[in-house]
């Protein structure tokens, strides 16, 4: 292709489509500068409004919320426990003891601790010490300050002081969290403007990154002032993930459109005429694709999971803010320069059209040739790697084990559950009417799984002590109940199972709550929502694709793709996270999160190609359309495939396991959709059907003949 063009000099027809372009560029460009204005400001207000406490996690109607509230009123204050272990592997000398006991003494008078330390505990080994102190956990306290404050009033020589527990845990969370969005807003632009600069080679990268920040700012200032005003809630996780969907989903949208504009460019000498007919091409696959993306995340409100809750609604509107930006924005940007954007490859007018020329048009005339050989091959491959699956381990994992460092609240928890029982510091909270205590004390003390339980007493002094009054919150005392096993284990959330069932027997308004009872209950919320939402984001999808391809047989076809590229997808995931991450499991929720992004996401290619397979196929047969489709759309949608899992990899830079295996499914599942499912086997597929792909409205004659 040349590199220069030569144009004659501009007539006054020409002229006036120059100056017509400049005013409709200029006025949306205007219009978008305006919306920024108002709401960029807001955007950096997001991360002040964020909810990372417990309730905020918490299915509404399970037994451990019902509880918290209680328990927070028996506390004083929400609250969290961190402990703080001192080991010496030889032993605790005396000397060690009274220092410990002054540095117990030191950490009491740390300001935003709540209570006092509990007094110092030896282990029976008398290798190890503890002290449990309670922090805060109301919305906004930022708990890593107290923590940093306790482990420098703990210091004494020779002995290391590790604070863990739900509360040093919580620090290094928060920790793992500050400044994410800057971290993943550098790392996602910048392989953004990478790949943009590999694919294109020109400055058309400019307007795409731009649309793809005013999207974010957008959307971030959607979200806040939705947020503000008490209709939805956003936490940490929400907010991460919004960043890196919208960069993502907004540039594959850039990048469809861009390939359509260029398309046109050939074809039209006016850069206004070839947006137009780019913008009537590329328009109902991306309002497609996106209204599927956004549809489907707001089914995660089926889910009781106030976290869950939060992530739909938050995803969807950067999603809409990325359609928006990128259908308004960003052809208002590339009108400012038209074909002048892609300098120094200038498209020419009347220039011969390159698909079918290259990789793509050798992939075309491959599945064309092999059909049934390329439709079996992957089929097959799919199908084993799906087959793996079954052994991805997906039950759930510790705090401890959430991390992809090492940090020192998992180095004290590994300390204390050498030494200590390991429910200690988190005990199970069991809260009954006072007139039933005694019974349910009983039935607690003889559960097995339960090392000790004591009744909390009206002057904290007190609790332990045999014949000390109980504390009583309307009507109601407290029983805390230290399990043998580590609070968020599976034999922990076993005992919570049991002691739940044994405790109806004492009267059906016992509540068991605790840090233990709200693992157990998000677990069982999670496996739930497993069943209810991923069925229906498969039906939404697949209304969608009916109403959009007017058919049956080829939206059955590629909602069958997809979740069977998803299944692939997780069983490389289980091969992965064991042998070559080393990752102790998946969360609960980990195959939800995946699922919804790469089925409501994976499906944007098979639209993609969809609907350009429809409208070649009315000019032309089906098995020669979709030939035609796959060598056109190739190239933009392997470049939007590597963009959104070059966008998704960025989670990893995080320390965070959960963000890190999300990141992981969503970059692989994407390449693996793009590169095997839509560019091999769905296109030989299609040609296998034939015009059977279009049941049970098949394309009429003369809407082929004319075009």
């Amino acid at each position: 292709m040349s590199t220069s063009v030569t144009a004659p000099p501009a007539g006054p027809q020409e002229r006036q489509g120059h100056r017509r372009r400049l005013l409709v560029g200029v006025g949306l460009v205007l219009v978008w500068f305006v919306a920024l204005g108002v709401l960029g400001p807001l955007a950096d207000k997001l991360t002040g409004i964020e909810k990372n406490n417990a309730s905020s996690y918490l299915p509404k109607s399970a037994e451990s919320t019902k509880s918290l509230a209680l328990e927070t009123e028996f506390a004083g204050a929400q609250t969290v426990p961190a402990i703080v272990v001192w080991e010496r592997g030889s032993g605790l000398t005396a000397q060690d003891r009274d220092e410990l006991g002054q540095a117990v003494a030191r950490i009491g008078a740390v300001k935003d601790i709540i209570g006092r330390p509990t007094p110092l505990s030896v282990s029976k080994d008398g290798k190890a010490a503890s002290t449990v102190v309670q922090l805060s956990s109301e919305e906004g306290f930022d708990i890593g300050k107290p923590v940093d404050a306790i482990r420098d009033a703990a210091q004494v020589e020779g002995l290391d002081p590790l604070v863990t527990g739900t509360g040093g845990l919580s620090a290094d969370f928060s920790k793992a969290f500050e400044g994410i969005d800057g971290i993943l807003l550098f790392t996602s632009g910048g392989v953004v403007l990478l790949l943009l600069l590999l694919v294109y080679r020109s400055p058309v990268f400019i307007p795409v990154l731009l649309s793809a920040v005013a999207a974010l700012f957008g959307a971030q200032g959607v979200v806040y002032l939705v947020a503000k005003s008490g209709a939805l809630t956003v936490n940490g996780q929400s907010s991460g993930i919004l960043l890196v969907l919208v960069f993502g989903a907004g540039t594959d949208y850039a990048l469809l459109l861009i390939s359509r504009f260029k398309e046109e460019l050939h074809a039209h000498e006016s850069s206004l005429v070839a947006m137009q007919r780019a913008l009537r091409g590329a328009v109902p696959p991306i309002v497609a694709s996106g209204l599927t993306v956004v549809l489907g995340l707001l089914c995660l409100l089926l889910s009781d999971l106030a976290s869950n809750k939060s992530l739909g609604p938050v995803a969807a509107i950067g999603i809409g803010c990325a359609m928006v930006a990128m259908l308004t924005f960003l052809p208002a940007l590339l009108l400012l320069l038209g074909r002048y954007w892609f300098w120094p490859f200038v498209p020419r007018h009347d220039e011969e059209p390159q698909e079918g020329k290259g990789l793509w048009g050798r992939v075309s005339r491959l599945v064309g040739r092999r059909t049934g050989a390329v439709a079996a091959a992957t089929a097959v491959l799919l199908l084993v790697l799906a087959g793996l699956s079954t052994t991805l381990s997906a039950h759930g994992i510790t705090q401890a084990q959430s991390f992809t460092t090492h940090p020192d609240s998992v180095k004290g928890q590994e300390a204390f559950e050498r030494h200590f029982p390991a429910g200690s510091g988190a005990p199970t909270s069991v809260i009954a009417p006072v007139g039933q205590l005694q019974q349910a004390l009983r039935v607690v003390q003889g559960e097995r799984g339960v090392a000790s339980a004591v009744v909390t007493a009206a002057d904290p002094a007190q609790t332990g002590q045999p014949g000390a009054a109980p504390k009583q919150v309307r009507g109601q005392a407290q029983i805390l109940a230290t399990l043998t096993y580590g609070a968020d284990s599976s034999a922990a959330e076993s005992t919570v199972r049991r002691l739940r069932a044994d405790l109806d027997s004492v009267g059906k308004d016992v509540l068991v709550g605790g840090p233990t009872a709200i693992t157990y209950d998000v677990a069982t919320q999670s496996s739930r929502d497993n069943k209810v939402i991923i069925p229906a984001v498969l039906l939404v999808i697949l209304v969608i694709l009916v109403l959009l391809l007017r058919a049956l047989v080829a939206p059955v076809l590629l909602v069958a793709s997809v979740v069977l590229s998803f299944a692939a997808t997780m069983g490389v995931c289980a091969l992965a996270f064991k042998h070559v991450f080393h990752f102790a499991g998946a969360d609960q929720s980990f195959p939800l999160f995946a699922f919804i992004f790469l089925v409501a996401l994976g499906i944007d290619y098979n639209i993609f190609l969809m609907t350009r397979v429809r409208e070649e196929s009315h000019v032309v047969a089906t098995r020669d359309g979709v030939l035609k489709g796959l060598a056109v759309t190739g190239g933009v949608i392997t470049s939007a495939g590597l963009v959104l899992a070059a966008t998704f990899s960025a989670l990893g830079v995080l320390p965070i396991v959960f963000l890190a295996e999300i990141g992981f499914a969503v970059a692989f599942g994407v390449l693996l959709d793009t590169l095997l499912v839509r560019s091999l086997l769905v296109p030989a597929v299609v040609r296998m059907l034939g015009e059977r792909t279009w049941w049970p409205l098949p394309l009429r004659r003369e809407e082929r003949a004319a075009r």
